[in-house]
């Protein structure tokens, strides 16, 4: 069994403001998207300029922010939102999801993509091998917090997370950003390199992060008031990898048959 580093979540403290890590994390992914971004963009295939990947981080950010809440809202706590309508602007509480963070970066691509002339799928090319970097730092960042730890495991490397019992859990997060973060970052980026047809890379990206936060489900402990939805073994996160997997496969087929 490992022992858990019990990283302190709070980073940075400056009298009354706190900066967690899980926040910094979020800066680190943007700040990547932005960089990498502008060196993607030179490329002789870039449908947009350099100069406008300010505007595309700013308008992706608040997609991810936007739709990720929606989406935990609507996906994991629909119920408590018709008790408490208010609760879906305490963000500070805490709770985003990827799926509704997902969502929320299209309709953001689609309304940038008007300003830029260009369609939202080569936008989401475009980002579509950037989207790991915020993938990986957040898992990372659920890691810190010691949240979304997985199930109990008699394995080697299981670890006891504060308030997640005496049992060890597997470190699920680290598999996430193992998987969903460097992982789908090296597939992507070299299969980027070259020109590639429109809507390829964004069935890519679709269809991998759906096997593996699928493949990950199975080690994830589901949330405690959703449980396991079907068969003691099908959880919520699944459920909503699984049309993901199955457009992003139709995305790439139909990508390639075109060309």
């Amino acid at each position: 069994m490992l022992t858990y580093p019990n990283i302190d979540p709070v980073a940075l403290e400056l009298g009354v403001i706190k900066v967690h890590w899980y926040g910094l994390m979020y800066l680190l992914g943007f700040a990547g998207v932005y960089f990498l971004g502008q060196y993607r963009a030179k490329q002789s295939y870039s449908v947009i300029k350099p100069e406008a990947i300010e505007d595309l981080v700013y308008f992706g950010a608040l997609g991810v922010i936007i739709g990720g809440r929606f989406g935990y809202i609507l996906f994991y706590n629909f119920s408590l939102f018709l008790n408490d309508p208010l609760i879906l602007f305490k963000i500070w509480q805490g709770g985003m999801s990827f799926h509704g963070g997902m969502l929320g970066v299209f309709v953001a691509m689609w309304f940038f993509a008007k300003k830029q002339n260009c369609t939202m799928l080569q936008l989401t090319d475009l980002l579509s091998p950037l989207v790991p970097i915020g993938l990986g730092l957040g898992r990372l960042g659920n890691f810190i917090n010691a949240e979304l730890w997985g199930r109990v495991t008699d394995a080697s490397w299981g670890m006891v997370f504060p308030n997640g019992g005496d049992l060890p859990r597997h470190p699920s997060q680290l598999y996430e950003a193992f998987l969903e973060g460097l992982v789908l970052f090296v597939i992507l980026w070299f299969y980027t390199n070259k020109q590639r047809p429109t809507m390829a890379a964004t069935g890519l990206v679709l269809f991998l992060y759906g096997v593996f936060r699928f493949f990950v489900e199975f080690f994830r402990l589901p949330d405690a008031h959703l449980g396991y939805l079907a068969l003691d073994w099908v959880t919520m996160g699944q459920i909503l990898s699984v049309p993901m997997i199955v457009i992003g496969a139709g995305l790439f087929y139909w990508a390639h048959r075109k060309k």
